[in-house]
């Protein structure tokens, strides 16, 4: 089955749901546990073909084969609801179990037709996951779905959608080696670590590199059940067969008591830029801040091994506000990490993912490493490739990302040879930490090699810098009242 097969079945399924009454959020959830419990039972066929006494570990009537298309209409809508999900919800006795049932205690069924819930189900056991071919053009469509879906106004999944690009940017730079444990506290589509594995599975070559690869190098923490199945079946589409992704509220873990042994070798993530349930969560974190963006930073510090490397995606507030806790967090940041690179990044590389009309913050890439002071930090400030462009009325702007014209690797690769050498150029520099100390703890990038042209920002930049600086203020107010 070729790519745009597969992409016009997965489509056909969120047209049938969408009919049925489902907004994006929902039809994206119920498309990811049904083609779970195919690949799952895929998977299962296959192990009992290989090993003879291997043993299913669902009951032999809850197992996909078993229901799906056998049952339709109004037999097969009580099925589900009544009897699979509740099954699947408190499966116990081993730890496979144990993680099957968590995924499936906070899913439901939000169709109504029994009979398009049937024609959903006919669709989606047309693929085949025993064919790797199928499974592989089925992870890319999927993705594509997931980045559609992130896009679209109150579609909801931005939250969880970083795009692949700054991804892969962000594992070139860590490097992660195979045997160190990888953690995204925040892994929504597991996005980090579907990319962390393709970055790595071609360097494993012996069995036990393999099986460590598969079993206990990649982690995942999510406080959403939805998002729980979302990265569990991206991670297993695109290949890490026993991806170790939990529920579970990062913001809740008493960080005072971590050893050593439960922290990680890297981090590679994006915080929750203010979701409401993430803000919730903040009542007894570590320090006290209604900042989530901050909040995901002080985590990672804590969970850092010593020797442990962190790349992570943060807004531009974090990086100039320098009051209370802000400067409390920088200052430990930079006692105790080396903060050795910080790229900026323009407003809009987030635009295709953002819900529409929306160009997504202005964030920075931050990365450290634990045990060692920093001494100085390298900046880089990127911008699109074009630059400064003159419009049909004569004006210089500066080129953004949007929608249409999203970051692309290649982007990247001019911030990415400089960083190798540490490279001082007209958008790039170094400061050194004593600079920063004086500035107030101050990390955001100013860059000193701009040139002093005259460039205008696009009206619709000049409004959103604007309604930005309003929120900014307001959440400074906020900060003082705590």
């Amino acid at each position: 089955m070729n790519r745009q097969e597969l992409k016009n079945k997965l489509n056909r399924c969120c047209d049938i749901m969408r009919d049925d009454g489902l907004v994006p959020l929902q039809y994206i959830e119920q498309l990811s546990w049904l083609l779970f419990l195919k690949l799952f039972d895929d998977w299962e066929t296959q192990q009992k073909i290989m090993k003879l006494d291997y043993q299913s570990l669902f009951e032999e009537k809850y197992r996909w084969q078993n229901w799906a298309n056998k049952l339709t209409g109004k037999e097969l809508k009580e099925f589900v609801e009544r009897d699979l999900i509740p099954y699947l919800s408190n499966l116990s006795g081993t730890p496979q179990k144990a993680k099957i049932a968590s995924i499936f205690r906070g899913i439901r069924n939000y169709m109504r037709s029994g009979y398009s819930l049937a024609e959903v189900v006919e669709i989606i056991n047309g693929i085949d996951f025993s064919k790797t071919e199928d499974t592989q053009i089925l992870s890319i469509a999927y993705e594509e779905l997931l980045m559609f879906t992130a896009g679209q106004k109150g579609g909801g999944t931005g939250e969880f959608y970083t795009p692949r690009p700054i991804i892969r940017f962000m594992i070139k730079v860590i490097d992660p080696k195979i045997g160190e444990k990888i953690l995204d506290p925040f892994c929504g589509s597991a996005g980090f670590l579907v990319e962390a594995y393709k970055y790595l599975k071609d360097k494993a070559n012996t069995l036990k590199e393999y099986k460590l690869l598969q079993e206990e190098t990649f982690y995942g923490q999510e406080l959403k059940s939805f998002s729980l199945i979302v990265g569990t079946l991206n991670a297993m589409l695109h290949g890490i067969e026993s991806p170790n992704i939990i529920e579970k509220n990062s913001f809740e873990e008493d960080l005072r008591s971590i050893s050593e042994e439960e922290r990680f070798d890297i981090i590679l993530t994006n915080p929750p830029f203010g979701g409401e349930a993430a803000k919730r969560s903040l009542t007894t974190f570590a320090i006290k801040t209604s900042d989530t963006e901050l909040a995901g930073l002080y985590l990672c510090m804590k969970k850092l091994k010593t020797g442990g490397r962190c790349g992570i995606v943060q807004p531009e507030g974090v990086l100039f506000r320098t009051s209370g806790v802000y400067k409390q967090v920088k200052r430990e940041l930079l006692e105790n990490f080396n903060l050795h690179t910080i790229i900026s990044l323009p407003p809009g590389v987030f635009a295709n993912v953002s819900p529409k009309g929306r160009t997504g913050p202005k964030t920075n890439l931050l990365f450290f490493e634990k045990g060692t002071p920093t001494k100085e930090i390298w900046y880089y400030e990127h911008k699109h490739p074009l630059g400064v462009v003159k419009t049909r009325y004569g004006r210089l702007v500066e080129k953004t990302y949007s929608r249409t014209d999203p970051i692309k690797d290649e982007d990247l690769e001019d911030a990415f040879q400089k960083w190798q050498k540490r490279e001082i150029s007209e958008n790039s520099w170094i400061v050194k930490v004593e600079e920063i100390i004086k500035k107030d703890y101050d990390l955001s990038a100013k860059n000193p090699n701009k040139t002093k042209s005259i460039v205008y920002k696009p009206p619709e930049e000049l409004i959103k810098s604007i309604l930005e600086k309003e929120k900014e203020i307001e959440k400074i107010l906020k900060e003082i009242k705590i």
